[in-house]
């Protein structure tokens, strides 16, 4: 037996998330002490800085006004962002209710409806509860998942939006408080993530206890419910967020820098409101849904698979809760690591942002290592057998922790890659932003190369951690090496939600008119940023490609396929047709981006055409009409891509069975994942290549630049081209992989009796 009693377990986990979502307040406690009213702004004094002294004031601009005005910004980007989301939320709202009816009516239906106990599908001689009561349970929790998921990316809007304007006032004190701030308010997001996302999960499994009793096999398949809820909302959230973010950002640069030579953020630019919305509604609010998702799902894996192991079999529930454990550790950790950047060490120059940002995701993989050996001693019994495709197979408590830990280090070699490729500090992007010298053309050709050869050294990374969890504990072992990758989510979603804090905070710096001195700041601060955005989706992608697997596994179990043979014509038919499926729906993603962006255009050529003053500055631009185009764009346009990876899987297994859908399926997860890594870097590279010109940091650079120079216009396309590419195509893709499998999941009981009509009947 376990060290740790079943109680201790009941109280851990709770606990840990209790604590996560206390550390989230006190950090947005912290945040809210920097004051956005003129008189508040200049008193008090401690060690974070709430009154230190700014340094603007010998140039004379600590004038009230230019408070007054960052208010009057953020205020503007809170309430479009907040509107937006809202109006978002209606449509999935309505998609919501449609898609929990099919579920109750797919999952009901395998039994015709019948209310008896129907033999267990893994162990013939139990009794287990009637499938009509499973699809009511698997229907309340894609519902929690589905709320839970839409929250969290709606509280993260929220700080992010609250804390925007504060990094800007902040930055004139220096660069170290305004990355204080920055990333305090990523932190809260982190942990309130990781901690809503583990204790509502928690609480669903033991309410759903109350009814199904001893039979776990029924209680886990129900669970799954939460991890398509979570998937299924964060795919509108990326895909829409995406495509309001994109539309405005490459209209905004188009128009703005490339045609009217006025700086990025210029209040004169009609599309420069709609285009800071757009980072918080899809790099926060979209990321926040995506991880949330990919941590319900791996969970989710991972119990279903341990309800029909030794844990299951024996009801071990302290056994059974270790993916739920190492999440709980996981929050501690984190809680820890952040300290290390708010309180231990200060970042005092410019150069230490990114080491700062960096060391986060060092500590917590280094703390966490340790965090999982423990956990793994104490909650696991020495020597468990493992459910693998029919047989069990005998694992020990040190298998799990390597398997745990594999995927834990993997996550921080792809970040390390990515980080290599997309920051401007390293040869790749220096080469890319040295190829503008001969045009836009050479900049494309060097970024399409650079993209695709980022994607060499994850893959391996991400091959071999599949290689050795599966010898250790088969697909449990890849069920919690996605875990591992995700256990440090907290700091990884910290990290993330900096960024586009920071890049926000730039532009109310630009629009208030504050002195370069400032911008400088929020530009060094963003260009950090933007690294850890990629690092953040490299983790994304990497632990979609392990979760999308362990669901794979599972749902390959539970529909009762022996083998999938790639030989045989109805595999190889569904691989194929996988395979293609990241091609039509970047295809979709990026055309959608691509026809905002049009009309984004045509609406800021047309106001600097019409209006008179608004290049003097003298008359204001109408920055509502150009909110609006992105709104409309982006709720019209997320339908029919959402649709696509919604519906695949039910076209699939009920006219051509399991076994074609299992070839989808893998050929979908193979294919995604090389797109979604090269079209991430891709476009990051091509973002910090242009600020490399743009910051002029060395004699390289200095050679390329300034501002509005050919070089400088050629980086500005290519980072125009790649913006769709990075947060919009990209990004959605593990979310595809991710959401079939879990899909394909929770109807496997209705593909496995119903499915295939087509091949019964031809």
């Amino acid at each position: 037996m376990a060290i740790l009693s079943a109680l201790a377990t009941e109280v851990i986990i709770p606990v840990a998330g209790v604590i996560g979502i206390a550390f989230a307040v006190v950090q947005w406690v912290l945040v809210s002490k920097v004051k956005l009213s003129p008189a508040a702004a200049a008193s008090g004094g401690s060690k974070n800085g709430y009154g230190d002294s700014l340094i603007e004031e010998e140039e004379g601009l600590n004038d009230h006004n230019v408070v007054v005005k960052c208010a009057e910004i953020q205020n503007a980007i809170s309430e479009g962002a907040t509107s937006f989301l809202f109006t978002e939320y209606q449509y999935v709202g309505i998609f919501m209710c449609i898609f929990a009816v099919v579920i109750f009516l797919f999952l009901g239906s395998v039994e015709g409806f019948s209310t008896k106990s129907q033999p267990c599908t893994y162990s013939k001689d139990k009794y287990c509860k009637p499938a009509l009561f499973t699809a009511l349970f698997s229907t309340v929790s894609f519902l929690l998942g589905a709320i839970t998921s839409l929250v969290s990316g709606f509280l993260g809007m929220k700080i992010a939006t609250y804390a925007n304007a504060r990094t800007t006032l902040e930055a004139r004190k220096g660069v170290g408080k305004a990355f204080i701030v920055a990333f305090r308010s990523g932190a809260v997001m982190g942990f309130l993530l990781a901690s809503s996302g583990l204790v509502v999960l928690y609480i669903t499994i033991n309410v759903f206890k109350l009814y199904y009793g001893d039979d776990w096999e029924g209680l886990f398949e129900s669970i799954t419910g939460y991890g398509l809820g979570g998937s299924s909302m964060a795919l509108f959230g990326r895909v829409g967020g995406g495509i309001y973010t994109k539309a405005a950002d490459v209209g905004a640069d188009l128009v703005g820098k490339v045609e009217r030579n006025i700086p990025e953020d210029d209040p004169r630019n009609p599309a420069v409101i709609a285009d800071n919305v757009g980072d918080n509604v899809g790099d926060i609010a979209g990321m926040g849904s995506d991880l949330f998702g990919s941590y319900a799902e791996s969970s989710c894996a991972a119990l279903v698979v341990a309800s029909i192991s030794s844990f299951g079999i024996n009801h071990d529930f302290t056994g059974m809760c270790y993916p739920l454990l190492v999440s709980s550790v996981g929050i501690i950790v984190c809680l820890i690591t952040t300290l290390f950047a708010t309180d231990f060490f200060e970042v005092k120059a410019v150069k230490e942002i990114e080491p700062a940002l960096k060391k986060q995701l060092i500590i917590s993989t280094a703390l966490m290592t340790v965090g999982i050996a423990i956990i793994s001693w104490l909650a696991l019994p020495a020597k468990f057998t493992i459910f693998n495709f029919g047989a069990q197979k005998e694992v020990t408590n040190w298998g799990l922790f390597f398997c745990v830990s594999i995927g834990l280090w993997a996550g921080l070699i792809i970040g390390f890659v990515t980080e290599y490729y997309t920051s401007n500090a390293y040869s790749p992007v220096q080469d890319v932003a040295d190829s503008c010298r001969t045009g836009a053309a050479t900049n494309v050709i060097f970024g399409l190369a650079l993209g695709y050869k980022s994607v060499i050294i994850p893959i391996f990374a991400i091959a071999v951690s599949i290689y050795v969890s599966f010898s250790i504990a088969a697909m449990y072992g890849i069920a919690v090496a996605a875990l591992g990758m995700l256990s440090t989510i907290a700091t990884g979603l910290a990290i993330d939600a900096y960024g586009p804090i920071s890049d926000n905070a730039g532009g109310i710096a630009e629009m208030a008119g504050m002195s370069h001195r400032i911008r400088e700041r929020t530009d060094a601060l963003d260009a950090a940023g933007n690294t850890t955005a990629a690092i953040g989706k490299g983790f994304a992608i990497g632990s979609a490609a392990l979760v999308s697997l362990a669901l794979f596994g599972a749902f390959v179990s539970r529909a009762g396929v022996k083998v999938v043979d790639v030989l045989s014509p109805k595999v190889f038919i569904g691989l194929i047709v996988g395979a293609m499926l990241p091609y039509w729906f970047s295809a979709m993603t990026m055309k959608s981006v691509g026809s905002a962006a049009l009309a984004m255009v045509e609406e800021v050529r047309r106001q600097f055409n019409t209006i008179p003053g608004l290049m003097e500055g003298t008359a204001k631009p109408d920055y509502t009409t150009c909110v609006k185009i992105s709104t409309d764009a982006s709720i019209r346009e997320m339908i029919p891509p959402g649709a696509l990876v919604m519906l695949t899987p039910l076209i699939v297994g009920t006219l051509f069975g399991v076994e074609t859908l299992s070839g989808v399926l893998a050929g979908a997860l193979v294919s995604g994942v090389q797109i979604a890594i090269s079209a991430s870097n891709t476009g990051g590279a091509w973002d910090n290549a242009k600020k490399y010109i743009e910051a002029g940091a060395s004699e390289h650079a200095r050679s390329l630049g300034p501002k509005g120079s050919d070089c400088h216009k050629a980086a500005v396309i290519g980072d125009t081209i790649g913006d769709p590419l990075k947060d919009t195509s990209g990004p959605s893709l593990n979310i595809l992989i991710k959401l079939m499998a879990v899909e394909s999941l929770v109807f496997a009981p209705f593909f496995a009796t119903h499915g295939g009509l087509l091949f019964k009947y031809l």
